[in-house]
């Protein structure tokens, strides 16, 4: 069990790293690709500025011809990066790779202006004294891009870990409940071939001896045996449920558990005046209520007092089991019904977990910790799907 946990904690560390990892190298490019940008923003300007200054007149005319080539080929080759150029008055000169409407020019353009001046500093390109020009630029499409790669990637990583919790958890019940089948058919096979034996055993006597009480008490005895045997068999198969009468099936389990444990502890109980009958196979129930007080038991170490009450909430039967013991501390809540959990020196740990599976697998319902207090006891709360008596 802590191995499970352990790589369950290994895993998540795992995935975290991983994810910070990423998101620092991504923020890492980001930057880059930001420097990147802007540096061919200001070559874009600069080609911009010489573009305008160019004069055939001044210049040969075959240089003329390659330059202004050059500085078109520069300008053009911006296809991503949304650029607005304006004169140092604030008119706007030329813009690209940006769509502007129709209707609004003017005011849209101001707009995207202070945008991008928000966001990144102007670009100024200085043709001489009496003539600036002011580049304005975004992100581009990639860059931005980019910058939402990171939250993509966590989201992945999120999604990933909740789909392999699922497997690992799917995989581990799965695990448990072939242990349980397999554990219960064969227990319940071992178990057939001496209660058939001893069953031709107390017939045989009962033609010997006199003394009818002692027969009695063997055939009882072997009658539990059989009612052991089929609990294991039908927790290995899929027993159909009975609507019955709540209060008779836990009064049964109380009688047959009052007689084997100390006389110094008490078993009261409390149901509603009208009867109410839940979904069930009794004999699983009557085996979590056996298993329930036994547990209560051995958390008074064999003196104290067990109180198992009833009520309808809704469409809801609520059964609260409570006892005077040691108490669970609340990180144990959970953990008390994991297979393998135990407090005694002596035991499998099996018990919290074999009434879980019965009262969510076979009875449709939760069981949990309602309430715990260390030194003064713990209540356990069964929740089943009511049905009263007139509308059965």
């Amino acid at each position: 069990m802590r191995s499970g946990k352990t790589f369950r904690y290994l895993f998540i560390v795992s995935a975290i790293i991983i994810a910070i990892v990423s998101v620092w190298v991504t923020n890492v490019l980001v930057d880059k690709l930001k420097e990147e940008e802007r540096k061919k923003i200001e070559i874009w300007a600069e080609s911009v500025v010489l573009n305008s200054s160019l004069n055939a007149e001044t210049i040969d005319p075959g240089a003329f011809n390659d330059y202004n080539a050059l500085m078109t080929k520069i300008t053009e080759g911006n296809t991503t990066i949304p650029v607005i150029v304006t004169y140092d008055t604030g008119e706007v000169l030329d813009y690209k790779n940006i769509q502007v409407p129709e209707q609004g020019r003017d005011s849209f353009l101001k707009n995207k202006i202070k945008k991008f001046a928000d966001k990144h500093h102007r670009i100024e390109a200085r043709l001489d004294e009496n003539f600036i020009l002011y580049v304005y630029y975004d992100d581009s499409t990639v860059l931005k891009q980019l910058q939402l790669f990171p939250f993509v990637q966590l989201t992945v990583v999120f999604i990933f870990i909740i789909i392999s919790f699922l497997a690992l958890n799917s995989t581990q019940k799965a695990e448990q409940n072939k242990v349980w089948v397999g554990l219960s058919k064969e227990t319940a096979h071992q178990l057939g071939t001496p209660i058939s034996s001893l069953m031709a055993w107390v017939e045989y006597l009962k033609t010997k001896v006199s003394d009818p009480h002692l027969l009695d008490e063997m055939d009882k005895d072997v009658e539990r045996l059989k009612t052991i045997a089929e609990r294991f068999s039908k927790i290995g198969s899929n027993p159909e449920p009975e609507w019955m009468d709540l209060q008779e099936a836990v009064n049964e389990a109380v009688v047959y558990m009052g007689r084997r444990i100390s006389s110094k502890v008490t078993i009261s109980t409390a149901f509603p005046a009208e009867p109410v009958c839940t979904l069930m196979n009794e004999s699983l129930f009557g085996w979590t209520i056996e298993n329930l007080i036994k547990n209560a038991v051995d958390a008074m170490d064999g003196q104290g007092e067990i109180k198992i009450q009833a009520f309808r909430k809704g469409s809801k039967i609520i059964m609260d089991v409570s006892d005077t013991g040691k108490g669970i501390p609340k990180s144990k809540f959970d953990a008390v019904f994991q297979p393998g959990y135990t407090t005694k020196k002596r035991g499998w740990g099996l018990g919290l977990s074999l009434v879980k599976r019965i009262i969510e697998s076979y009875q449709k319902g939760k069981i949990y910790v309602y309430k715990s207090e260390i030194g003064k006891g713990t209540t356990f709360r069964i929740e089943l799907n009511a049905q009263s008596v007139n509308e059965n």
